[in-house]
C-alpha cells in the first residue's frame, strides 16, 4: 500500500549577512530599505509560500580585525521589519531569528506575543543560541557560554517563554459592557519561574494570541541542536541539501521525536537551498557559473582561505595554485562572529584535500574555493527544479525548503511564476491556504 503523497512546504529567507547574495549585480537592490522586504514577502505570499524568514546578524563580523565585503553585514531589528511586514501582507507567516543567549524571556515573549496579534497569528520564533564571545561583547551578558550551558540556557529560556504564552488561558478578557465588566478574574497573566538561569514572577501583559504562542523553529545541526528540536521545536532548519545527506538527517531527526511522546508530523524538516532557472538545463548550468564566480571574488576567494588557513593570506593571488604554506593550528581564529570557522575541524586535513583537487584538475585557488563551497542546491530548467523538490520531499529528504535568491528583492520573482505553478499542477503544493495561521500552513494541530 502507498502512502500518501506529501505536500511541500516552502519559505523564503531574505538573503544578507552570508555570501550567496551577489550585492554588485544590476538586478540588486537594497537590503536595508523597507521596499526590498516588502517586495520579497509579496512574492512569497503571491505564491503561496509558508512563511518569510528573516535572519539576525548580532555582530559585523570581522576578518583580520576589518570589517570586509565577503558578504553584506547589517541587518535591521527583526521584530521592527516583521511587525512592519504584518501590515502589507495577509497570509504569509513571519518567522525571525532571537537569540536566547543574549536576551531575556520576558521580553522576547512580549514581541513574539504582539507579533502574532499583530499578525493574526503568523508568527515564528527561530531559537538559536549565540557561540562567541566576540558577539557577546555587543551586550550586558557579554563573556561565552560553552556549547552544553548554551543548550541548558536555551532549553530553560524557551521553557520561560512558553510558560509566559500559556499564562493566558484566553478566556480572561469579558470586556461586558453593560456590566462594564471587563477581566474575568483579577490575576490575569501570573507567573513565577525559578532556575539557575531565570528568577523571574509577575504578570504577563499581553493576551493570548492567535495561536496561543509562536511557532517555534530551530538551526542548531550538533547533536545537542538536534536534540532540542525533537524535544521542543514545531520546524527546524538543515543544512544538508544534498539527496543522501538530507535523508540521513530527515530520518536522524524524526528518529529523537518519539522519546519525547511526539509523532513524526510534528517537526517539519526544511533545508536552506538556493536555485539557478532557465530555459534549459543546460543554460542553467551556464548561468550558474556565472553567477558562483560572482559570488566568489578573487578578494573573497582569499578571505575564504585565509578562515581555513587561519593566516593572512592578502599576498596570495588567488588565480595561483592553492597556497603550500601550512594552516595555524589553535581556537584564536582570523574571522570573528563567524560561526562557519568552527566547521575546520582538521585544518591540516581540509588544506590537504583543497591542494589534491586543486592539483586534479588543475585549479586556481579562486576555482577551488568556487568548487568546494558550491551553494547552488537546484540547477536547471522549471520542470527540472520542480521535479527535484518534489522527489527530494517525497523521498523523505526534506518537507520542503527555505528559498534563499541570490539577487535582492527580485532574485524569487522566478521561481514564483515558473516552478511553483508546475508544483500547483502536480498536486503537490497548495493554490490556496488553506488557513488563516502559520500553524495551518505548515499543518501542525492547534495548541490545546
Amino acid at each position: 500500500m502507498s502512502r500518501p503523497t506529501k505536500q511541500i512546504h516552502l519559505a523564503a529567507h531574505f538573503p544578507g549577512v552570508n555570501n550567496t547574495t551577489v550585492w554588485s549585480d544590476p538586478a540588486a537592490g537594497s537590503h536595508i530599505e523597507f521596499s526590498s522586504f516588502v517586495h520579497l514577502a509579496r512574492t512569497a505570499e503571491r505564491a503561496k509560500f509558508d512563511f518569510f524568514f528573516l535572519a539576525e546578524g548580532l555582530r559585523l563580523r570581522e576578518q583580520n580585525g576589518r570589517i570586509h565585503d565577503l558578504d553584506v553585514v547589517g541587518r535591521p531589528d527583526t521584530f521592527t521589519v516583521l511587525a512592519a511586514l504584518a501590515a502589507v501582507t495577509d497570509r504569509l507567516g513571519l518567522a525571525g531569528t532571537i537569540s536566547s543567549t543574549f536576551n531575556e524571556p520576558y521580553e522576547v515573549a512580549r514581541q513574539f506575543a504582539s507579533l502574532d496579534h499583530l499578525s493574526a497569528g503568523r508568527a515564528a520564533w527561530n531559537v538559536v543560541t549565540s557561540w562567541d564571545a566576540f558577539t557577546g561583547e555587543n551586550f550586558r551578558r557579554g563573556g561565552y557560554l560553552g556549547e552544553q550551558d548554551r543548550y541548558e540556557r536555551a532549553r530553560r529560556f524557551l521553557q520561560t517563554a512558553t510558560e509566559l504564552f500559556d499564562s493566558w488561558r484566553g478566556d480572561e478578557i469579558v470586556a461586558d459592557v453593560e456590566s462594564g465588566r471587563f477581566l474575568r478574574a483579577a490575576d490575569p497573566g501570573a507567573f513565577e519561574h525559578r532556575d539557575q538561569f531565570f528568577d523571574i514572577h509577575g504578570q504577563f501583559n499581553v493576551p493570548r494570541s492567535p495561536q496561543g504562542r509562536p511557532v517555534i523553529f530551530q538551526a542548531g545541526d550538533s547533536d545537542a541542536g538536534r536534540e532540542f528540536a525533537a524535544a521542543a521545536a514545531d520546524a527546524i532548519f538543515s543544512r544538508h541539501s544534498t539527496f543522501e545527506a538530507g535523508q540521513a538527517f530527515h530520518a536522524d531527526v524524526k528518529g529523537r521525536l518519539a522519546r519525547y511522546g511526539r509523532r513524526p508530523e510534528e517537526l517539519v524538516v526544511l533545508p536552506a537551498a538556493t536555485f539557478v532557472l532557465a530555459d534549459t538545463d543546460a543554460e542553467a548550468l551556464e548561468r550558474a557559473a556565472v553567477i558562483r564566480r560572482q559570488q566568489v571574488s578573487g578578494a573573497t576567494a582569499i578571505m575564504f582561505a585565509e578562515q581555513l588557513w587561519n593566516r593572512d593570506l592578502s599576498a596570495h593571488d588567488p588565480d595561483d595554485p592553492v597556497p603550500q604554506v601550512e594552516p595555524l593550528p589553535g581556537e584564536n581564529t582570523i574571522s570573528q562572529g563567524r560561526a562557519s570557522v568552527r566547521m575546520f575541524n582538521d585544518r591540516a586535513a581540509t588544506v590537504a584535500q583543497w591542494r589534491e583537487l586543486g592539483q586534479a584538475k588543475k585549479l586556481s585557488l579562486r576555482e577551488v574555493v568556487i568548487e568546494v563551497t558550491g551553494r547552488q542546491s537546484f540547477i536547471g530548467s522549471p520542470r527540472t527544479v520542480a521535479d527535484t523538490i518534489n522527489r527530494f520531499v517525497q523521498a523523505d529528504a526534506s518537507d520542503g525548503f527555505i528559498l534563499v535568491p541570490h539577487i535582492t528583492p527580485g532574485g524569487l520573482d522566478e521561481f514564483a511564476d515558473t516552478v511553483v505553478p508546475l508544483l500547483q499542477e502536480w498536486g503537490v503544493f497548495r493554490t490556496e491556504y488553506s488557513g488563516p495561521t502559520l500553524r495551518d500552513h505548515l499543518g501542525l494541530a492547534p495548541l490545546s
